[in-house]
């Protein structure tokens, strides 16, 4: 039997012998970086340098909304995770999508993997100013109201820090570089 470890890792107690289920879009899979620079195994590497040994699976697809992400959970959940860290929606809300139907189906993500044991941290997204105020405000308010409605940890902008930093982005201006998933990966931890 493992000894019981337990670190906070965006503010939840993760022991040693479990796994994090990432769910996520490109930002997650780490389109343009090598898979080992993506930050779902940067985090898994800063925890096992402190001794904390989990199994990551990283369930990022490029181009996903929020609408297949039920399915992607199902799949996964043949591996038994017990954590979900979830972070879509950027691509809902870069393709104008309906902010109640991105919330429809975020709602029915974590209710799923709370009914099947996982704990769940919800990883918030940002949007251009350009898309106007109300919009950008109400797609921020779902990250804040489900992270509320589940009692369950949200990080407000997985890419705080990063996110707009020309620096720590491909020359697409979106996704993160090298560098910038090792800060997103820091972040987290």
């Amino acid at each position: 039997m493992l000894p019981l470890i337990v670190v906070v890792c965006c503010a939840l107690p993760v022991q040693a012998g479990q796994s994090i289920l990432f769910l996520g879009d490109s930002l997650t899979a780490g389109l343009g970086v090598e898979p080992e620079e993506a930050y779902p195994h940067l985090l898994g590497q800063l925890l096992a340098a402190d001794g904390f040994e989990v199994r990551i699976i990283n369930g990022g697809q490029s181009g996903s909304t929020t609408a297949s992400v039920l399915g992607r959970l199902n799949w996964y959940a043949r591996a038994k995770p017990d954590i979900l860290f979830l972070a879509l929606g950027a691509n809902d809300g870069l393709r104008g999508l309906t902010i109640e139907e991105m919330g429809k189906n975020l709602d029915a993500v974590i209710a799923a993997a709370q009914a099947r044991g996982m704990r769940v941290l919800l990883a918030g997204m940002e949007l251009p100013p350009n898309y106007g105020a109300e919009y950008t405000d109400a797609f921020r308010r779902v990250y804040a109201e489900l992270a509320e409605r589940y009692q369950i940890p949200l990080l407000p902008f997985l890419l705080a820090g990063v996110g707009g930093v020309a620096a720590l982005n491909q020359a697409d201006g979106i996704h993160p570089n090298a560098e910038g998933h090792r800060l997103t990966a820091a972040a987290i931890y």
